[in-house]
């Protein structure tokens, strides 16, 4: 998820704004070592942000 905010040039804080969730939220995704349990809404907003598939944002938060 850095890499898709860093290549907009948006910090966590603006991907959580640009999403509507909470910047914990956000943070937490992050910084876990692994998804195994996740808020399906909010991969779904944060892929919506990203403009990007769910499966990419996914594969980017399981690496």
């Amino acid at each position: 998820m850095r890499e898709f905010a860093k290549q907009r040039g948006w910090t966590l804080r603006e991907v959580a704004e640009r999403a509507g969730l909470n910047y914990s939220t956000v943070k937490n995704y992050v910084q876990r070592d692994a998804m195994t349990m996740t808020d399906y809404t909010a991969i779904r907003r944060l892929a919506i942000a990203f403009d990007v598939s769910i499966e990419d944002l996914v594969e980017i938060l399981e690496e």
